[in-house]
């Protein structure tokens, strides 16, 4: 039986649970949540856990043999570095791993010293649709030329004390958000960007919200260009006041063969209720025609569905984390470089924006 140690229980942390749950051989032993209405909801998930009042506490709980951080973004560096005081256990850290330019160095130490294996929570890249994409993207387009991510998609949701509604705390949207998307774009692309122009702005949601007396500062739309070293061009288009589109998450990537597209549906259950039903996007048929595209569903199971709003992606990542923590696998699929790296181009991508400046990697 492997024990999990689980460091926040909000909505994140609660799709952890339902997913850690849903394995063989797994059981959550104590979970720390100081917001006492999320750790009632989350005993309620998992009434077996001992329910712990500090980090301290938990990292001295017996027998465990792993944990997992779900806690606010800016938490989550000190988090590392509290569990590498006491355990040497495996980490599976939700993104992004830390949010401030001047703690860049710290994460640098932070990989080089801790000894145990620490998995990065990416878990669009185990999305159905998108595993499907990568083991064809090569074939169909001989070779990629320009790639394209569009998320189109509701605002930013509440979260425990309001804190996603500043850049201090979540990094700001480009790491916050869009930090799956850089590491989606290095797997993609097997390449390092070398140069990031990015256009954004605050042009629709929060503008009018206050908290303690500060006014919210986090984008709601941009476009962010990466140039990669092996001489593919990516694009990251971002809307965060689409709510009621039929796809959250198109990935289009192009070469001289051919080109390749997925597309994600969104979840329904974040439109606004007082707005009636979602709308339903029209389906105009056409005449088949001979060079018309190839189209294949790729259907999700429903329990899986249930258990989150990432399409299955957490039940997959979390299958392949209790593989690392068995010892069945040596190396985890998304490393501290990658979820450092990606960290890293959604600043460049912040700065970028907020300066009007290309930002050169080097």
């Amino acid at each position: 039986m492997v024990n999990y140690g689980i460091i926040g229980c909000g909505m994140m942390g609660h799709e952890h649970l339902k997913n850690i749950k849903l394995l063989d051989g797994t059981n959550i032993s104590a979970i720390f949540e100081p917001n006492s209405g999320m750790a009632q909801s989350a005993l309620k998930l998992a009434p077996e856990a001992s329910l712990v009042d500090n980090l301290e506490k938990l990292l001295e709980f017996p027998d465990l043999d792993c944990f997992v951080i779900a806690s606010p973004n800016h938490c989550h560096l000190n988090q590392l570095f509290k569990i590498s005081e006491i355990q040497k256990l495996p980490i599976l850290v939700e993104k992004p791993l830390f949010t401030a330019v001047e703690d860049k160095e710290l994460i640098l130490n932070f990989i080089r010293d801790y000894k145990a294996p620490v998995w990065v929570a990416m878990e669009y890249r185990y999305m159905p649709p998108i595993s499907s994409f990568l083991k064809n993207v090569e074939t169909v387009t001989g070779g990629i030329n320009m790639l394209t991510i569009r998320e189109h998609r509701f605002p930013f949701l509440r979260k425990v004390g309001d804190w996603n509604r500043f850049n201090i705390n979540s990094g700001g949207t480009f790491v916050e958000k869009c930090c799956h998307f850089f590491d989606l774009m290095r797997l993609i692309t097997k390449s390092e960007p070398k140069r990031i122009m990015a256009s954004a702005g605050q042009n629709v949601n929060h503008i009018d919200e206050v908290y303690n007396g500060k006014k919210s500062d986090i984008l709601d739309n941009g476009y962010v260009i990466v140039d990669f070293e092996n001489g593919v061009r990516a694009m990251l288009e971002l809307c965060m006041f689409a709510e009621g589109s039929k796809y959250q998450e198109e990935i289009i990537a192009l070469g001289h063969k051919g080109k390749l597209e997925t597309k994600i549906p969104g979840p329904v259950r974040f439109w606004p209720q007082k707005l009636g039903d979602p709308p339903v996007p029209l389906l105009i048929k056409s005449p088949r025609h001979p060079m018309a595209p190839q189209i294949t569903e790729v259907t999700v199971d429903p329990v899986l569905l249930e258990a989150g709003d990432h399409h299955g992606s957490t039940y997959y990542q979390h299958k392949r984390f209790l593989e690392l923590v068995l010892g069945k696998i040596r190396k985890p699929d998304v490393t501290l470089e990658d979820g450092y790296k990606s960290v890293i181009m959604g600043m460049a991508a912040q700065e970028s924006a907020k300066e009007g400046r290309a930002v050169e990697f080097d």
